[in-house]
């Protein structure tokens, strides 16, 4: 559109300032005309009693002229083919011999050719001034020139008005064509702006958002409609595999059960301290609480957080205080930096996430080595940092930690099924919590935990609780 209006403005402008010079060389033309028709009988030569009629039309030339310049601030002459004046105004006006502007109309006048199209005079051209000359003709010749030299004032006024209102005129297009412009594009991009506050919810955890219906292009309207059946379609396939997951833990806990059992039974016909029935009894434990974990991880991930304001710094106090004997058994300082400040967030969910990092960490600091949990309040969220003097994990280990069932290949005879972290993160996402694993220098690993301090869209919906989800659970809960 600014294009446009340039491409268009600029010709018009020059229009403008055309048709200004245009206007006043066509009433010089007029004057000229006028006042050669009045020369003309001065050039004649009477006899006799006619040269007194001569004089007073020379001096009523010359009044014309004197009237003409007091009136119009124009100069103006009638000037013999020799540049001798028969009658000009002011008295001190002459053509110039050097050339210029008049000398030139004067030798095209001279040729019975007048001025019809002078240079151009622009606004900015202040001592820019117009020049029109036309031949007095007696019997076909050239005998006089008129010549009247115009001061361009008022017109580059005019035309610097002129300007100035197609100037208003284009400000005005360009701004009602802004406005257009943002409406269009506002109606454009609204279904892609809440396409893309839908795809943040989904990719963050919320899954039953979908995107609302709304206005657009038809195209965008469709895309909208299908990205919603995509979204149906991806919570179908997680709720199938969360229901299976779920279905199968409990599934295999009866058989396991049973097993285990038969197990012990045999234990008693051997003899005691055997080792092959002693690793048959730990693989079975191993298999028995990597299906609770799993049945856990799939009532974390369905769950619905219940969301209320909780003085945080008491919960990380409360559960540093349940681990500290466990930590003081393994020879490990646990040690608690918990200032009160608040958040929203689901306490059971929270004191469970805790649970399972303050026990990873338990598990890998060596013993006379610092565990260290800190509380602290920024602008929007509350953060939960826990630390520990552990061996570390490597800048390619952490971005696959808290992935299900991964355990660093120098880690796995540690205990562990590799889901803990896997939990605490749906339990965190749940109630938009956040938890992210950086390196502790000099050593270790530092797991910071984000609560919101606004309370989230749906605080304070009843959240389902499964089994084992009771706060305070105590060391080994994680």
């Amino acid at each position: 559109m600014a294009g446009v209006l340039l491409a268009l403005g600029f010709p018009l402008a020059v229009s403008v300032a055309s048709a200004q010079q245009q206007k006043v060389v066509v009433d010089r033309i007029d004057d000229t005309a006028r006042f050669a028709a009045l020369a003309q009988f001065v050039t004649q030569r009477p006899s006799g009693s006619r040269v007194r009629d001569k004089d007073e039309r020379r001096e009523t030339l010359q009044k014309e002229l004197d009237y003409y310049h007091e009136v119009y601030g124009i100069k103006a002459g009638v000037f013999f083919r020799d540049r001798f004046p028969m009658a000009h105004a002011p008295g001190d006006w002459y053509l110039p011999t050097g050339g210029g502007d008049v000398s030139d109309a004067f030798e095209e006048a001279l040729r019975s050719r007048g001025s019809h199209n002078p240079p151009q005079i622009w606004p900015w051209n202040e001592g820019g001034r117009i020049v029109v000359a036309s031949p007095v003709i007696r019997d076909g010749d050239v005998v006089a020139v008129v010549v009247t030299d115009s001061p361009t004032g008022r017109m580059r006024a005019k035309t610097l008005h002129g300007w100035l209102l197609i100037g208003a005129g284009e400000s005005a297009a360009m701004l009602l064509a802004v406005g257009a412009a943002l409406r269009l594009t506002g109606w454009v991009l609204r279904p892609v702006r809440i396409l893309d506050a839908t795809t943040h919810d989904i990719a963050t955890g919320r899954l039953a958002s979908r995107v609302a219906a709304a206005g657009g292009p038809p195209e965008l309207r469709r895309l909208s409609r299908s990205f919603n059946e995509m979204a149906d379609n991806v919570e179908d396939v997680l709720e199938q595999q969360r229901a299976f997951v779920a279905d199968a833990s409990h599934q295999l806990r009866n058989p396991l059960s049973a097993l285990l059992l038969r197990i012990e039974l045999l234990a008693l016909e051997l003899p005691e301290g055997n080792e092959e029935i002693a690793s048959v009894r730990t693989e079975g434990k191993r298999l028995a609480q990597v299906l609770d974990d799993l049945l856990d991880l799939a009532l974390a991930e369905h769950a619905a957080a219940d969301l209320q304001l909780t003085d945080i710094g008491e919960l990380a106090a409360e559960r540093v205080a349940a681990w500290r004997p466990l930590a003081e058994e393994r020879g490990v300082r646990l040690a608690g930096e918990c200032p009160a400040t608040t958040g929203w967030a689901d306490p059971i969910a929270l004191s469970s996430a805790l649970d399972a990092v303050i026990d990873n960490a338990l598990k890998f600091t060596p013993e006379g080595a610092e565990v260290r949990v800190r509380v602290a309040a920024a602008d929007s969220r509350t953060t939960i940092v826990v630390t520990d003097g552990g061996p570390g994990l490597a800048d390619d280990e952490l971005s696959r930690i808290g992935d299900r069932f991964w355990r660093s290949n120098r880690h796995q005879n540690v205990k562990g099924s590799g889901l803990g972290l896997s939990i605490s993160r749906a339990l965190l996402a749940a109630g938009g919590g956040t938890m992210a694993y950086e390196r502790h220098e000099p050593r270790g690993l530092k797991v910071t935990v984000g609560i919101p301090r606004q309370a989230p869209e749906g605080a304070g919906a009843v959240r389902k609780q499964g089994p084992g989800a009771e706060p305070g659970g105590g060391p080994g809960g994680g």
